[in-house]
């Protein structure tokens, strides 16, 4: 499983559309097996969530998260966990 967070200085980046980063946590027997600091070029929520979808992401957890976004994700099958603060490491843990 590949777990996506928006990503700054170690924190959940509160909006998911003006994500510059994102870290993407490879799970696997509900460890982190390993992790990787994934830049893009923002864009917005549609060509983000084309990124998630390209990076084989299965779940996001994120802060802020609009509709469109929302939508879209669910439309490639990747689950959402919104309105969460604080360090990424933590959350996906």
């Amino acid at each position: 499983m590949k777990i996506a967070v928006p990503y700054e200085n170690e924190m959940i980046f509160s909006h998911f559309g003006k994500s510059k980063a994102f870290k993407i946590y490879d799970v696997a027997d509900f460890k982190v097996v390993s992790t990787q600091v994934i830049f893009t070029n923002s864009g917005g929520h549609s060509a983000l969530s084309e990124f998630l979808k390209e990076n084989m992401v299965n779940c996001v957890i994120c802060g802020g998260i609009g509709e469109g976004a929302k939508n879209m994700l669910d439309n490639f099958g990747i689950e959402i966990y919104s309105g969460v603060s604080g360090l990424a490491d933590v959350a996906v843990e």
